[in-house]
This record gives C-alpha cells, sequence and structure tokens, in this order.
C-alpha cells in the first residue's frame, strides 16, 4: 500500500519543487552539462571535477526527480526521515531567494529511474551538454509495463528512450558511448554536435592493488584506485568534454577521488583485504567489477555477491546471467547472499560444480567470515541488501566505517533490523 502510494505521489510532488527549482536555474543561468546512464556517471561526475574544481558546481548524492531540484534550491536531506519532507517543503518557496552560486557550469548527475524522470529533468534542465555513459538494464520493474502494453519491444528500449531526452534536449554538445547500440537507436533525437567514444580507443588496460593503468592511443592515465576497464568511456567522456570548454587537461587526474562503495579498498581483520563496491549492482556493472577482479593477481580470493534489485520481469534472466559471470572468475570461495542469487543464480553454480555458499540475510555472511576467514584473503563485496554493515564490522581500524556508503540514520535503523 505505501509503495503505491509513493508510486502515485512521487511527480505530483516533485512538481511542486520543480516549479521553484525552474525559477532559480533561470535566475541563475549556468552551463549546465548533465552526466548520465546507467552506470558510471557517478565516477565521471567525480573525473570532471577532478578538473575542473571550484570552476564548477556539482550535484553530489542528488541525481532524481527530488534531488535535483533539492541541489538546485540549495535544500538537503540529512537523515532520510519523513520528518525532514514538512520542512523541505515550506522552505522550497524562500529557497529562491537564496545567492546563486558563483559558479557559471553546473555539473548535474541525472538517472532515470521510472518512465517519464528523463523528460522531468531534462525539460527542468535544458542542458548545454549530456555526457551519457550507457543505458543497460536498471530499475527495469518500473518499466515492464511500457514493454507489456506494447510501446516498446524490450526493457532496454524503454530505459534508452527515458534517458534519450537528455540529448534531444542539449543544445550544444552530445558525447556518448559509441559502442552502445541501445544509445545509437535515440542518436536520431538530437540536432547537436555529437562525439561518440569507442573502447577501440584503448590500447591497454591493467589493474592491480595498487591501482589502475589506462592506455588510450599511446596515452597513459594511472590511477591509485582500483577502477573497472569500462570507466574508459568515463575518462575519455571527461578528456572529450575538457577539450570541448577549453579547458587544460591536468594528466595526473592527482585530485580524482572515488564516491563510497565504488571499489573502495580497506584494511579488514585477520589481515584481510576488503575491496567494497556495494554501493549498487546491476548485472552490467557486476561483470565490469567482476572481470577487474579476476584480473588482480593476489594469493587467496573470496566474492562476496548480494542480489541485484529492481530487476522485475527481468529477475530471474539476469540473477542466471550473473553465474555466469561468476563462472568466469577464478575465486577460491564464493559466497552468495539474498533471496534472488540463492533462487537463480546458485543452481546454475552448482551445475557448473563451483564451489559456493549461500545465504539469506547479511548477519550470515558476517558470521560465517568471522568464523572461517583464516587470514590474508582479499574479499570483494558487490550488490545489494546492507554488505556495507557486513564491511563495516570487519574494518580492521572502525573509523573507516565513514568511508562506507549509507551513513544516513535511516540506513543505520535498517542494518540494525538485521542484526548489523
Amino acid at each position: 500500500m505505501l509503495g503505491t502510494l509513493k508510486k502515485f505521489f512521487y511527480f505530483p510532488l516533485s512538481y511542486y519543487f520543480r516549479f521553484f527549482a525552474k525559477i532559480k536555474i533561470n535566475l541563475w543561468k549556468p552551463f549546465v552539462i548533465v552526466v548520465t546512464g546507467s552506470s558510471g556517471k557517478t565516477t565521471l561526475l567525480h573525473l570532471i571535477e577532478s578538473q575542473l574544481g571550484e570552476k564548477a558546481k556539482y550535484s553530489h548524492h542528488a541525481n532524481s526527480s527530488y534531488g535535483i531540484p533539492f541541489d538546485i534550491l540549495g535544500l538537503k536531506r540529512k537523515n532520510l526521515m519523513f520528518y525532514e519532507w514538512i520542512i523541505l517543503f515550506f522552505s522550497a518557496p524562500f529557497s529562491i531567494f537564496r545567492k546563486n552560486p558563483t559558479q557559471r557550469i553546473y555539473i548535474v548527475e541525472a538517472d532515470c529511474d521510472r518512465p517519464g524522470e528523463g523528460r522531468f529533468l531534462a525539460t527542468l534542465l535544458k542542458p548545454q551538454a549530456t555526457l551519457w555513459t550507457n543505458s543497460t538494464r536498471t530499475h527495469s520493474m518500473n518499466f515492464d509495463s511500457l514493454v507489456k502494453s506494447g510501446k516498446f519491444e524490450n526493457v532496454e528500449e524503454a530505459i534508452a528512450f527515458e534517458f534519450g531526452y537528455f540529448i534531444e534536449y542539449s543544445s550544444k554538445l552530445v558525447i556518448v558511448n559509441g559502442d552502445s547500440e541501445n544509445i545509437k537507436k535515440e542518436l536520431h533525437r538530437t540536432k547537436t554536435k555529437t562525439t561518440s567514444v569507442s573502447i577501440n580507443n584503448l590500447t591497454d588496460y591493467k589493474v592491480a592493488l595498487d591501482g589502475t593503468v589506462f592506455d588510450i592511443r599511446g596515452k597513459v592515465f594511472k590511477f591509485p584506485q582500483l577502477l573497472p576497464k569500462e570507466i574508459f568511456y568515463s575518462l575519455e567522456m571527461c578528456i572529450e568534454l575538457l577539450k570541448y570548454l577549453k579547458i587544460p587537461l591536468d594528466k595526473s587526474f592527482s585530485k580524482f577521488t572515488l564516491p563510497p562503495g565504488r571499489n573502495s579498498i580497506f584494511k579488514g581483520i585477520k589481515n584481510t583485504t576488503i575491496i567494497d563496491s556495494a554501493y549498487n549492482a546491476n548485472l552490467d556493472s557486476m561483470t565490469a567489477v567482476l572481470s577487474m577482479f579476476d584480473k588482480i593477481a593476489v594469493g587467496k580470493k573470496w566474492m562476496i555477491l548480494g542480489d541485484m534489485l529492481e530487476q522485475g520481469e527481468s529477475e530471474k534472466q539476469e540473477h542466471e546471467g550473473l553465474a555466469e559471470e561468476i563462472s568466469k572468475v577464478k575465486a577460491d570461495k564464493v559466497i552468495l547472499m539474498g533471496p534472488r542469487v540463492s533462487k537463480y543464480t546458485l543452481p546454475k553454480l552448482k551445475n557448473e560444480g563451483q564451489k559456493i555458499i549461500s545465504f539469506e540475510n547479511p548477519k550470515e555472511v558476517l558470521d560465517y567470515l568471522n568464523l572461517n576467514l583464516k587470514g590474508n584473503e582479499l574479499l570483494l563485496f558487490k550488490g545489494a541488501r546492507f554488505l556495507e554493515g557486513v564491511i563495516e564490522n570487519l574494518l580492521a581500524d572502525k573509523k573507516d566505517s565513514r568511508k562506507l556508503a549509507r551513513r544516513e540514520k535511516i540506513w543505520e535503523k535498517r542494518r540494525k533490523s538485521f542484526g548489523l
């Protein structure tokens, strides 16, 4: 019942905040650059920020039909608790009188979680430039009805169409993943200059625990962070954007930082090493991280993988596809956590003879790890259902918990309900 009410009121209420955000952005008049796509967009935003610094304002932690108007108005949800909505509702009209940001460039991370969101945000922002990383099955359950009604042949088409509103409303520049067939089908909607980037430009890719190296047509970029090969698209898009803006490239990317839950490395108990990629998961991002993990040459390697949420009619297919990707990785232990991976992924792996164990909730995973870790293992965490809570309890330095995802009070309460 509550979920149905949320869906019903999602756009009517969001238009209230959008009304004031539109006034605010019209008064401010920034050069708007939208960063969008099914995955990789947050990393791309951080790559751009490492280059532009204080020249631009960035929509950190805000990418939805509520988050972006809040960001424009200078409103923030601190604890994600219900009472905050009352404060936000009455604060919105007065927010338009706040001083405009001094930056003349606005970098906006924009998502399309549901039908109508791309158009809602594109018409609000009317970007001068759009950078579109990819388009795959994310939040698929929200688009199933469009396929059932016959409007689209499949979920991929429906999702790509929604993202396509950003390039449709872009007035000066569009930079896209030129290897995505879903994106190619939407390019007819833009009349602006379009630049495509292709993985064919990646000469070499190397990854180890001490960092990642990309060789792009003879130009070498070294990062101390762990980055999947697919981040090439974000890196190349950042470079192309800087060319357009006529801003010199800092080849070292020395100011680049990763947001929480995107392959952060921590020291764990018993001298283990933790790779925290627990922020979110769909099959494409899972595949990218698993491939990266496979290339890291160390001793004992364990994978702890959770469900992929909001897959809708594609849930079974996506989780069975995950089994295929897991089977390609050389790992000493595979631990699955959640009802979906247990129902769909586990049977496929058992048929392939994989050594694997499965649990329903994160507390069971934590108990198993505490009991069975011998020491010096490399632990990869990827997927949903509060894996960050498991990581928190395995940290060698408990202060590192501040660097994990979902630190707001509402998530703390939910983790406690799971016994974490």
